[in-house]
């Protein structure tokens, strides 16, 4: 594969087994910096088991997993490869529902952790302004004293977003995150999404096609756990072998 400086992630010959069903299957991946991918494929084509193995939940048979050119993600564990600067956004929400969205925010910045930070904490100037930068991205500027309980699925998916930012990650990586919202929402979340891509890495796992389409960006397919075809979405989708075992079912 070609080199790996230059590239905020690089995956190559990545193999995973589980009960001798193979996973990932000498999976070759490579992310460059400010770059969005957008992953597509079947179910079970590998899709979470490669984003396991990038945030370090799982770890690979075999294959290299470099983050940033240089860091071997296969050596840390979860909590070292988030300090790294890797977000991962599920599918489900996770906001804290009886916070509003700015505190939301403010618990989310990276800052010092442990009982006396925390107790002492006041936002300064900084990460005020760092909120509000976040709040303008994320669509939340109008809402921000509003409760998280009281945002749409949509924007909870916006704000979850948002408390991925406030921890300055070099890689996001986010999936599904339009399932269950309405068309509006789904649009903007594309330009919310392409926003970031200007100054961070982005990886987004989906299966709604005209999304995908909206993000406009390099789109890799994945079946049976390695790559099928990658280009743009209609050179993908024009691939004989990618409707026979994906857009055709």
């Amino acid at each position: 594969m070609t080199d790996k400086t230059g590239t905020m992630l690089y995956l190559d010959g990545v193999s995973v087994a589980f009960d001798g069903f193979k996973a990932l299957n000498s999976l070759s991946i490579i992310v460059h910096p400010a770059e969005m991918l957008a992953i597509i494929g079947p179910n079970g084509a590998g899709k979470t088991t490669m984003m396991d193995i990038i945030t370090g939940k799982t770890r690979p048979d075999d294959g290299e997993v470099l983050f940033d050119g240089r860091t071997d993600l296969t050596k840390l564990d979860e909590a070292a490869i988030a300090n790294l600067g890797i977000g991962r956004k599920f599918q489900k929400p996770t906001v804290f529902e009886s916070q509003t969205v700015w505190d939301n925010l403010e618990m989310a910045l990276k800052k010092p952790r442990g009982i006396f930070p925390t107790l002492f904490y006041t936002a300064s100037a900084a990460d005020i302004a760092r909120i509000g930068e976040i709040l303008e991205t994320v669509r939340l500027l109008a809402r921000k004293d509003h409760l998280a309980a009281d945002l749409s699925h949509g924007q909870k998916q916006w704000l979850e977003i948002g408390m991925l930012l406030a921890q300055d990650p070099k890689l996001l990586l986010v999936d599904e995150p339009v399932a269950g919202m309405t068309d509006s929402e789904t649009v903007e979340t594309a330009k919310l999404l392409k926003d970031i891509a200007r100054t961070r890495s982005v990886v987004v796992v989906e299966h709604d096609m005209s999304f995908v389409r909206d993000l406009d960006s390099r789109v890799t397919c994945l079946a049976e756990g390695s790559v099928l075809a990658e280009g743009s979405l209609d050179q993908v989708s024009a691939n004989p072998v990618v409707i026979e075992r994906y857009l055709g079912r």
